[in-house]
Parts: structure tokens; C-alpha cells; sequence
């Protein structure tokens, strides 16, 4: 067993994030505790709570780990593209290839809840509200003149849409209602709802 002197604060916590991620692709999250954490870096539970307030905690800084991968991957997923309903088409590809590639992550960001006195920080609420503004962002060129509450609206439809689709597709619905592309579905739901957006 390792002693908190072997480590600092912030490479025990690093440890901690690293091991609590490959213990939820492997197994999913329903398999991570604080006992399977500490013992999977060498330190006992009281060190890990030296680090983090408790569970929830370590959760949300995982989750706020996951939200950056995808905030990232949807950047260079764009990068290469101009045309802005090309943009907007590919923000939600883009956010359905993540949740099949990291299913257990995704899973955990939507499913993860704080006690209901507990409200989750500011500077997680504002990974969460960074990728809303990226679809507002991706939007305006195609608003047309509409205000921005219009925009965020829009932004919000589509984003609960694609979301809805992904919650289908990882529980296995979407294959009871005979759906063969993911993809295919969600482009047709965003092209359709762009149609009467930009009309």
C-alpha cells in the first residue's frame, strides 16, 4: 500500500481519474466504488477522499473529463467543413460516433445524480453549457434574422433530439424498432428540422 508521501495531492488525483475511467469502459460504471479506486492505484479509501470530496465528486470530475474529450472531438470533426448546414449535420454524427465509441463515459455524463439538496458546480454546469453554445454558434448563420432566444430554442431541440436518439441506440430500442443506421436516423431528424429552421 502506497503512502500519501509517495505521491503528491494532484498526481493521487490523476491516478484516481485515469484508473476510475478504465474501470468504467471495462466494466461500466455500476462497477465503480471507492473501495475497487483505491485499490486499483494503491492508496487506501481515505486517501481518495483526501483528494475528493466523495464520490459524486470524483464522478463529476470524470464526467467533466468525458465532456472535454467530446467538446474536442466535435472542434475537429468540424474543423475541415464550411458550409453551415454541413456544420450543424455534423455536430450530431459527431456526437452519436462518441457515444457508440465510449458508451459506458457517455452513459455516466446523463445518468449520474447529485443528492437532490446538492446542486453541481458552476464550472461543471459550464462544460455543459459550452456544448449547447457550440450548436447556438453553428446555428446563427442560418437563422435568418430570428432573435436569440429563436437560436437557443432551436439549439435545444435538436440537441434533445440527437440525445434521444443515443439513449435509444445504446439501450437497444432502436433495433426493436427496426432502425438499421443510427446515423441515417439522425440525419434525417436534423436535415428535416433544418429544412423548417432555414424556410
Amino acid at each position: 500500500m502506497a503512502r500519501r508521501s509517495d505521491h503528491s495531492r494532484e498526481e493521487i488525483r490523476e491516478m484516481a481519474l485515469e484508473a476510475a475511467e478504465k474501470l468504467i469502459a471495462e466494466e461500466g460504471s455500476k462497477a465503480l466504488s471507492a473501495r475497487k479506486l483505491a485499490s486499483a492505484i494503491g492508496y487506501t479509501v481515505g486517501t481518495l477522499y483526501l483528494v475528493f470530496e466523495n464520490l459524486d465528486d470524483l464522478i463529476l470530475q470524470v464526467n467533466a473529463r468525458t465532456l472535454d474529450r467530446l467538446h474536442a472531438r466535435m472542434l475537429e470533426a468540424l474543423a475541415p467543413l464550411d458550409d453551415p448546414t454541413e456544420r450543424i449535420l455534423m455536430l450530431g454524427h459527431s456526437y452519436i460516433a462518441f457515444a457508440d465509441a465510449h458508451p459506458h463515459h457517455w452513459e455516466l455524463v446523463f445518468e449520474h445524480r447529485l443528492p437532490p439538496e446538492k446542486e453541481p458546480p458552476q464550472w461543471y454546469k459550464d462544460k455543459v453549457r459550452r456544448m449547447f453554445a457550440l450548436v447556438e454558434t453553428e446555428l446563427e448563420p442560418l437563422a435568418a434574422g430570428r432573435g436569440s432566444k429563436a437560436i437557443t430554442q432551436a439549439a435545444a431541440a435538436l440537441w434533445s433530439g440527437v440525445h434521444g436518439i443515443c439513449i435509444l441506440a445504446i439501450s437497444k430500442q432502436l433495433d426493436v424498432a427496426g432502425v438499421d443506421s443510427v446515423q441515417d436516423l439522425t440525419h434525417s431528424l436534423m436535415s428535416n428540422y433544418l429544412k423548417g429552421f432555414v424556410g
